[in-house]
């Protein structure tokens, strides 16, 4: 039984547009996977959780004492915590206005083979109230982490009275 020519001229049009549909998709889909930015804190980081040359967003509190600048650049080192590891960030560029020492920061940029953060942007909380999800959670887990250490250890289950 031969298929009417009409037939078959819709049959190849749906055909095309269904395969140009599917280009679409599967390059819109590439095209968001390259862009997406995940966020790890610094015990992940310290970890080795995290993925190599892979742009991704790293957050945490810069820790006191560590900031340390290039006087011939615009180079800074600093370090990031979440109060139970930290990791070091090179950046060169200026850095935001509110960036400080015990101050929410999110880093963006990639891990090298090397173990350094290098950062190719810096974001600095914005009020006194404000810290960002990813940061303020990742602080929850060290400090809940923290905790748990602390009841685990012979010190933390001593029981009786201290007079």
């Amino acid at each position: 039984m031969a298929m009417h020519p009409l037939r078959k001229k819709r049959l190849t049009i749906v055909l095309f547009l269904l395969a140009g549909v599917a280009v679409a998709v599967g390059l819109t889909t590439y095209a968001l996977r390259q862009n997406i930015n995940l966020f790890y804190d610094p015990t992940q980081i310290a970890s080795g959780e995290v993925p190599m040359d892979v742009r991704i967003r790293a957050g945490g509190m810069v820790e006191d004492g560590s900031i340390t600048r290039d006087p011939d650049s615009l180079k800074v080192q600093f370090n990031v915590t979440d109060f139970n590891s930290s990791f070091q960030v090179e950046y060169v560029g200026i850095l935001p206005d509110l960036f400080a020492e015990g101050q929410g920061v999110v880093a963006m940029g990639r891990m090298r083979e090397d173990g350094s953060f290098v950062a190719d942007q810096v974001l600095a909380k914005h009020d006194e109230n404000y810290m960002s999800p990813e940061v303020n959670e990742a602080l929850e887990r060290a400090e809940a982490a923290n905790k748990s250490a602390v009841a685990d250890s012979p010190a933390g289950q001593q029981s009786g009275s201290a007079y």
